[in-house]
């Protein structure tokens, strides 16, 4: 997203440098500290049925938000691309390694706070997600991985790639699931009724 729409991004600001090293140590501490305080938060790892799992498909499961991935991890890839865009505009000057550690904050800061009373009983009261009981500490951090990878892939493909996965990844998940990123956002902030509805019309045996 650092060019013109039929331009890839220019070369000084397409990679890490050489300080990816340090850049790759910070991400990993983010990710560990960020476990950390899930766990001393009172999250489990695996979620509260402690089994390990690479995927859940349905939103609809208990395991959803507990397992590596789930269809909500596309919302995390977009969050990347987002989120790079974002900082393009206000921050382009700052190098590209700091950037991508400013978004690995952000997005562990959104984690955090996912994962607190507030946020868990505001998707209860207002979303599809009755039982939410929040992330497994597996899931956030799958979750920060996710948006590095949206991230990492802006930063390295046209704007118009950029722009196609995004519609692409919101266009799929609301056909598959009925959610995706931008109607998560709207019934967190202003429900309507209406969504709320057309989304539990998908739940399995209606």
């Amino acid at each position: 997203m650092d060019s013109p729409l039929d331009a890839p991004p220019p070369s000084s600001d397409s990679g890490y440098g050489r300080r990816g090293g340090l850049v790759a140590a910070a991400f990993i501490g983010l990710l560990l500290t960020t476990a950390a305080i899930e766990l001393a938060m009172g999250r489990t790892f695996f979620g509260p049925d402690g089994r390990f799992g690479l995927w859940e498909g349905s939103i609809w499961s208990s395991a959803s938000s507990q397992r590596f991935a789930d269809p909500y991890s596309f919302s995390h890839l977009t969050h990347g691309i987002v989120i790079y865009g974002f900082l393009w505009l206000v921050a382009r000057r700052v190098p590209l390694r700091h950037r991508f550690l400013l978004a690995a904050l952000l997005e562990a800061g959104w984690e955090l706070m996912e994962n607190s009373p507030l946020i868990i009983n505001r998707y209860r009261a207002v979303t599809i997600s009755l039982g939410y009981e929040g992330d497994s500490v597996f899931n956030s951090v799958s979750d920060i991985l996710m948006m590095a990878a949206g991230f990492w892939f802006a930063g390295r493909v046209r704007v118009r790639l950029s722009v196609a996965a995004l519609l692409v990844m919101e266009a799929g998940c609301a056909l598959a699931v009925r959610d995706n990123l931008t109607l998560n956002v709207i019934m967190l902030l202003h429900p309507f009724e209406v969504i709320r509805q057309w989304q539990l019309a998908g739940q399995p045996g209606l």
